[in-house]
Parts: C-alpha cells; structure tokens; sequence
C-alpha cells in the first residue's frame, strides 16, 4: 500500500523532524486519498500529519539500531530535490 514512503530507521545522521514529517505526510495521502487538501479537509489532514509525525519519532526512538543502513537515500538528502527545495522556495520569497 505504501511502498513509496520513505525508510526513516538506521539513516545516518538520524532522520530529522523535516524527513519525518514528510513520511508522515505521504502516509497521510495514500490512506486519505487526498493529496491537495481543499479548505474544508486542510484541518484534519494537518492534524493527522502531526500526530502520525509525532508517534513515527517515537517510533524510530525506541526501536533498535538497525543492523544494515536504508538501501535507497531519501528524498530528502538527494542534491536534486534539495536544490529543487531551494529553488521553490526563493521563489516564494
């Protein structure tokens, strides 16, 4: 069902709040079926988003050290998006 999200355990450095919030966001669109939340759903797809952010921290918290790193890098930490980030963002400014 989610094969897209990204795995968060065993990255180093550890997965920040950014990376976890945006597993938490892709989770939050596959299960909802909602990928641009209108006025009337952005609420409850913000607060679901935390809350699943939150529970995944503790999550990769309390687990154990994994043996072996993620085999793929996360989107996160690739030049490519980080520079698309950055671009969309100086946009916005």
């Amino acid at each position: 069902m989610c094969r897209n999200i990204t795995v968060l355990r065993g990255l180093e450095p550890a997965a920040n709040e950014t990376e976890v919030e945006a597993a938490a966001r892709q989770y939050v669109r596959k299960v909802s079926g909602i990928t641009h939340p209108s006025e009337r759903t952005s609420d409850v797809f913000e607060r679901a988003v935390a809350e699943i952010a939150h529970i995944t921290q503790h999550l990769l918290e309390d687990l154990p050290e994994r043996r072996q790193p993620p085999k793929t890098v996360p989107p996160l930490r690739r030049p490519e998006v980080q520079q698309r980030i950055a671009a969309r963002e100086a946009a916005a400014s």
